[in-house]
């Protein structure tokens, strides 16, 4: 090999190995992606779930006639959303009529007795479990000077916070279903186990109409239905409630409507 073919050789290795520190010294290492952080969903916190059920307890003397009235009317604290007042007015409205028409009694009876007070008082329940309805029961008993005795009966509220509208027992079931002639039977079914007199002169109280039915509760357990004194019983016998079992109307609930949830 000449010296000249030497001299070619170093250069091509020399030139080869630049080329190479080159390549080398112009290469980029591949960027990492970023990894992108999953934004949180804003949620927004149920209504029910903001507010607060508080009472609010009132006293009232008379002196001419002698009276005292007591009463507890529900309020929904903690927001001042529309539904909210919606609620507070129609629990308020419902208390502030049943005094009035105590009082109207009073005036009513023309011959009070001598040193017999009136009274009348006023007093709720709530009786669905928590979450968007609220079902609640008032129970009132009154006494008039001159009467033979106290009157009692009942007023329910079911109100849907969600919607802010009350909920109408047509709402529970699935349209054109026997709902009415369901819990009709099963309740004159268990009246009829009471030694309460119903089989005598009360059966009528009982019958599938949405009269007898008006008062009407949802609970954890089944749907609660109160009868008022005489309704299906002599005044001795009291109220009456029966509570329908979820198991019982299951084939009828609306599952898209408020007990949907409870029959699953």
């Amino acid at each position: 090999m000449t010296n000249l073919s030497f001299r070619n050789l170093r250069t091509m290795i020399v030139l080869s190995m630049g080329t190479i520190i080159v390549l080398a010294c112009g290469t980029t290492a591949p960027t990492a992606s970023p990894t992108l952080t999953a934004v949180p969903t804003a949620t927004t916190t149920p209504l029910f779930q903001q507010v607060t059920l508080t009472t609010t307890s009132s006293e009232d003397d008379g002196q001419s006639p002698p009276y005292k009235i007591t009463t507890q009317t529900p309020a929904l604290t903690g927001s001042d959303d529309a539904r909210v007042k919606n609620f507070n007015a129609e629990t308020t409205a419902l208390v502030t009529k049943a005094v009035a028409d105590f009082k109207k009694k009073m005036a009513d009876m023309s011959i009070p007795l001598a040193n017999a007070e009136s009274s009348f008082d006023a007093r709720y329940k709530l009786l669905s479990p928590p979450g968007n309805i609220f079902s609640l029961k008032f129970e009132m008993e009154g006494y008039v000077s001159g009467m033979a005795h106290p009157y009692h009966f009942s007023e329910t509220v079911n109100y849907n916070l969600e919607q802010g509208t009350d909920i109408s027992i047509t709402d529970l079931f699935l349209p054109n279903s026997a709902y009415l002639q369901t819990i009709a039977t099963y309740c004159a079914a268990q009246l009829k186990t009471r030694d309460i007199g119903f089989q005598d002169d009360f059966t009528k109280g009982a019958d599938p109409t949405l009269d007898n039915y008006h008062n009407w509760n949802i609970t954890a357990d089944g749907l609660l239905i109160t009868f008022d004194e005489y309704q299906v019983a002599p005044y001795v016998s009291g109220p009456q409630t029966v509570t329908v079992p979820y198991s019982e109307l299951k084939t009828l609930v609306n599952p898209q409507g408020p007990l949907g949830n409870f029959v699953k």
